[in-house]
């Protein structure tokens, strides 16, 4: 029997609003006034859209479903140990995970909406040291795989290249002029995408994001391999 396939009519326009709003009014009163907008028009249609880019996923990256409730980020910001405070953010985000990492340091793929950006990534971001220490490994040992990761077509047609500024200098522990110098550079391994927030509110978001992601499947998985094989020792002396 074939597989139902993946809709999804966009955010309504109360969506905008409500992200308006909340940069204008980032307050306590505001946003409880205004949760009824938020649980129905923009968290309500995000968890309609994880489940409709899961439902893409089983073509391209099964391994990465994750469910609403795990995949979409509190609008609730951390302010403890930041002098920002204001309470709320700005976007609805969310991230999809692969199912044997967890959401914490592990490539990944993401979007967010806010009332300016749609911005769609995929890769790990400023992971802490030592997630970014057995990378560097990896991809040292591997770095020819990885730039043909990098050089594929679709990856480049659809997110371009690796982002972010690299460092000046190589990593210490790795000595000029080895053969993966630009790549160790890299403080984080991210490609993305900034859409036409217009696109958020039609039909096309779905194909546009899945299209993206389908395209950085191959660059997420190849990252997370080591961080797989690094759990694995801690899992087996948990047994």
């Amino acid at each position: 029997m074939a597989r139902t396939k993946a809709s999804f009519s966009g955010f309504p326009a109360e969506a905008l609003k409500f992200l308006r709003g909340i940069e204008k009014n980032n307050n306590r009163p505001w946003f409880e006034k205004n949760k009824p907008v938020y649980d129905a028009s923009v968290k309500g249609p995000m968890e309609a859209f994880v489940e409709a880019v899961g439902q893409e996923m089983l073509d391209y990256a099964p391994d990465y479903i994750t469910e609403p409730k795990k995949s979409i980020f509190r609008i609730h910001r951390d302010v403890r140990f930041s002098k920002d405070k204001r309470p709320y953010k700005t976007n609805i985000a969310a991230g999809w995970h692969r199912q044997n990492l967890g959401k914490n340091e592990t490539a990944s793929f993401y979007m967010h909406l806010d009332a300016k950006e749609l911005f769609v990534g995929a890769g790990i971001y400023l992971p802490m040291p030592e997630t970014l220490k057995t990378l560097r490994t990896y991809i040292a040992q591997h770095h020819e795989t990885f730039r043909d990761i990098l050089a594929d077509k679709q990856l480049r047609k659809w997110m371009g290249g690796l982002q972010g500024e690299p460092l000046t200098r190589i990593p210490k522990g790795y000595l000029p002029g080895d053969p993966a110098e630009d790549l160790l550079k890299h403080r984080m391994y991210i490609v993305w995408n900034s859409l036409p927030t217009d696109l958020a509110y039609t039909p096309n978001l779905l194909p546009e994001v899945s299209a993206r992601f389908k395209a950085s499947a191959d660059f997420v998985e190849f990252l997370n391999k080591p961080l797989i094989a690094a759990k694995q020792p801690r899992l087996n002396k948990l047994l």
